[in-house]
């Protein structure tokens, strides 16, 4: 496993959003949330399966995120195998990933005494921006001389 690849497999490894509400934190993961205190992991598919029936839509941003992430992981680690890989769908995947978490977080801003920070946000555009650029700027603007 290449470098690149292994960075894209941490970035679902490391909190995507920090959710404040009435005082009590929850972090927001890939696989799941986690509540601190007292610990308690909600696992993404028992979320998506069994808690989000009638639920507002700004919090299914989240596992749509995890999705786009997953095929970005997929389309690195595809490309790592065959050395094919078309850079343009593995950063656009990372980047409207990042962006899911956005709109996570803009869903928690509209309700008072709740937020949530997009950390994940950061990292997966970051991810994009290092692992993909001098890829993509290669593709879209020829060699650099």
């Amino acid at each position: 496993m290449t470098r690149r690849v292994a960075a894209f497999a941490a970035v679902g490894l490391l909190p995507w959003s920090v959710v404040v509400s009435g005082g009590e934190t929850t972090l927001v993961f890939a696989f799941g949330l986690v509540d601190p205190d007292p610990f308690l992991l909600t696992t993404l598919p028992d979320y998506v399966f069994a808690y989000t029936r009638g639920l507002p839509e700004y919090l299914l941003a989240w596992p749509l995120g995890v999705c786009l992430y997953v095929g970005a992981l997929a389309s690195a680690a595809v490309g790592r195998l065959t050395g094919r890989e078309d850079h343009r769908i593995t950063a656009g995947l990372l980047v409207f990933a990042g962006l899911t978490q956005v709109s996570f977080a803009f869903g928690f801003a509209r309700q008072p005494g709740r937020y949530a920070v997009p950390v994940g946000t950061v990292t997966l555009f970051a991810s994009a921006w290092w692992y993909e650029w001098p890829a993509l700027r290669a593709t879209l603007l020829g060699p650099v001389e």
